[in-house]
């Protein structure tokens, strides 16, 4: 969006951006632009940050953030892109973000929207479509599609944000004190196939690919029917937290036991640490979240490493006991008082210490299903 003195639609580094405004732009896609943002283009950069009330400087940073190359001067912006600027300056104005907090909202949005509408167009839209018949290009295609699911996708959207905003708010409620918001503490998991580089080798891209994508679905219904949270997917791997050590111990064995059921798919090792855990845009970073991705690469095939003071609090809070002796001393004394034994649901055994890349020494735990 930066401003310049060629009236074209490049960037500063000379890159053609798909919004610029080209007298001969196929005018199949600028129906389908204008039928998806619901206005058609009519001003420059320039001219949305001035009717905007806004400096060129912020729009620029702003429209940056969101993700968006800069569009020279070209003629490409709508009414709804003065609106959002407009808006997300009158935040700062009203001194309800600052503008480093503006900024921080744009690009956390752009960046979470641009990979659902990536996948939307590449995956879901594609799946619909059928080949383009001759002289048929795909834009006339999904052009009727989407008219007909962009209001009911768009009413979808806003309703699982909603949802999701009051599920984080609940947390932030709960937390114990102001810090707490900011840097909890969090069981953090890792979940990692074995053996992925051979796999991207030996098989076809679109085998790969669904692999991938099944497991991904696998893992993030799992952590969410569990009460865990997904962090994010990276190909062969998946980070989760959980508040309860219990639940991400749930998680980490019910993603092995899934995994080893499902004989198109390799095997599985998850790590977990538990500690003090900085949340960033939706991320989450530290010590703690270093320590589970090492243990995770330590880990053995289909099995669960976790830290130390991660099995500490599973037998602090009586999901696990510090031993099998215990366990058996615990269930004598309650017998002989006429009451339950405790219902250990996991067990946990120590492993050698090791020293781990820049952690050093560890003392990992194996987690397994007690019984």
């Amino acid at each position: 969006m930066t401003v310049d003195d060629t009236g074209s639609g490049t960037g500063a580094d000379g890159r053609v951006d798909p919004h610029a405004a080209d007298p001969v732009e196929d005018p199949l896609a600028l129906r389908l632009e204008h039928l998806i943002l619901g206005a058609e283009r009519r001003y420059t950069p320039f001219q949305a940050a001035r009717s905007a009330g806004v400096s060129v400087e912020l729009a620029t940073r702003f429209w940056r953030a969101m993700g968006f190359a800069d569009i020279g001067q070209a003629k490409a912006l709508t009414e709804a892109d003065v609106l959002a600027l407009r808006r997300l300056s009158g935040l700062v104005e009203a001194g309800l973000l600052s503008e480093a907090m503006a900024v921080q909202v744009a690009r956390s949005t752009g960046q979470t929207t641009a990979r659902l509408a990536e996948w939307q167009i590449d995956s879901f839209l594609e799946g619909l479509t059928e080949p383009p018949e001759p002289g048929m290009t795909r834009t006339e295609v999904t052009y009727p599609i989407v008219e007909l699911l962009l209001p009911e996708l768009e009413e979808f959207l806003v309703y699982v944000w909603r949802r999701q905003l009051a599920a984080s708010a609940g947390r932030v409620i709960q937390a114990a004190d102001d810090e707490e918001m900011v840097d909890r503490r969090l069981a953090v998991g890792f979940a990692d196939l074995v053996g992925f580089t051979r796999l991207t080798r030996r098989m076809e891209e679109e085998e790969l690919g669904e692999l991938v994508e099944a497991f991904e679905t696998t893992c993030a219904d799992l952590v969410a029917a569990h009460g865990g949270r997904l962090i994010k997917t990276l190909g062969d791997e998946v980070l989760y937290a959980a508040d309860d050590c219990g639940v991400a111990a749930e998680i980490a064995l019910r993603l092995i036991e899934t995994m080893a059921n499902d004989e198109t798919m390799p095997e599985l090792r998850v790590g977990i640490a538990f500690g003090t855990v900085t949340t960033r845009m939706g991320d989450v970073f530290g010590t703690t979240v270093n320590l589970a991705s090492r243990l995770t690469s330590i880990a053995p095939r289909d099995a669960v490493l976790v830290d130390a003071d991660f099995a500490q609090e599973l037998i602090r809070t009586a999901e696990a006991p510090a031993s099998e002796a215990d366990a058996a001393e615990a269930a004598a004394a309650a017998e002989k008082e006429g009451e339950e034994p405790p219902a250990y649901r996991f067990a946990l055994q120590p492993m050698w210490q090791r020293p781990v890349r820049g952690l050093g020494v560890v003392e990992p735990w194996l987690l397994t299903r007690r019984g």
